[in-house]
């Protein structure tokens, strides 16, 4: 067993899996403490190194490509703090930190671990159901389906269509931005209807805005990894010529069927204006929004 124990987390390497474990201090940030322990099984590591520093140093972890819906879905957008892949090192602990890398990099060798892509995922992602309060609203992710409460600072056009429920079969991909506190976020469900969807977040009704809490808002990240575990592997999906989604082939919608489902949200957009819930002015940019999806 090559184990290192630090202020930031463990890690653990039994031969066969590396087991990390966040630490519980209050600097290890909320993401990686409620994301919790995970095992990393050693055909899911394409290499480790350790970066030594003057104060601390640094163990890092790479995966093969394909291997983590984690790392898939944040898409290496997670900030360097929040990384369950990154172990900050003292230095009294660098001969450790050696030693752990070097025991890892020697199975790797022994087993013929490829660093090619993978065809499957080889992690499952964070256990469901999982529910996550952000400053757009709540959404929850029981396996089979997302639901979406707005809250009430949510925009008008979203809380007058009501929670918003899209089935994991729906769902083409899910698409993540973490709100870094200077700019906005969003996590957006993408359907075969929506692919084309030019709405921006805070009008998007399969779309959370983020521009709250980033350190809570960082746990939409949680939702958007155990929805990505289910969907099919990117390696299934092959490429398009559609603009913003190349990998999307399978999902993208013909161009008639497009036109229709844009004139069906400028008839419920219609409906929510005659019935007094949309001003004049939310229904004319909402509408505009739209409009530049044609």
């Amino acid at each position: 067993m090559a184990e290192i124990i630090q202020r930031d987390g463990t890690w653990a390497f039994d031969g066969t899996t590396v087991r990390i474990t966040p630490g519980l201090h209050r600097s290890v940030p909320l993401f990686r403490q409620t994301y919790g322990e995970i095992a990393v099984p050693l055909e899911a590591v394409a290499g480790i190194v350790f970066e030594p520093e003057r104060k601390r140093g640094r163990l890092r972890m790479r995966l093969r490509e394909g291997a983590d819906p984690l790392l898939h879905a944040t898409g290496g957008r997670l900030p360097d703090t929040a990384d369950p892949y990154r172990l900050a090192v003292d230095v009294d602990r660098a001969g450790v930190a050696e030693y752990v890398a070097e025991e890892i990099r020697r199975a790797l060798l022994l087993d013929q671990i490829p660093k090619d892509p993978t065809k499957t995922y080889l992690l499952p992602g964070p256990p469901v159901p999982v529910s996550v309060r952000s400053s757009d609203g709540t959404v929850s992710f029981d396996g089979t389906q997302v639901r979406i409460d707005w809250s009430d600072t949510s925009d008008r056009v979203k809380r007058a269509t009501g929670p918003r429920i899209i089935g994991v079969g729906e769902l083409v991909q899910v698409e993540w931005l973490p709100n870094s506190g200077y700019e906005d976020g969003f996590l957006r469900f993408v359907t075969r209807e929506t692919v084309f969807s030019k709405l921006p977040p805070e009008k998007d009704p399969y779309a959370l805005d983020l521009w709250g809490s980033a350190r809570r808002d960082l746990l939409t990240a949680l939702v958007a990894t155990a929805i990505t575990a289910r969907l099919p592997h990117p390696s299934t999906r092959t490429g398009v010529d559609a603009e913003d989604h190349p990998q999307l082939a399978a999902a993208v919608p013909r161009p008639a069927d497009h036109h229709d489902v844009l004139l069906r949200r400028l008839r419920e957009l219609g409906e929510l204006h005659r019935d007094g819930v949309l001003t004049d002015e939310e229904f004319a940019m909402t509408k505009a929004a739209v409009l530049r999806g044609f």
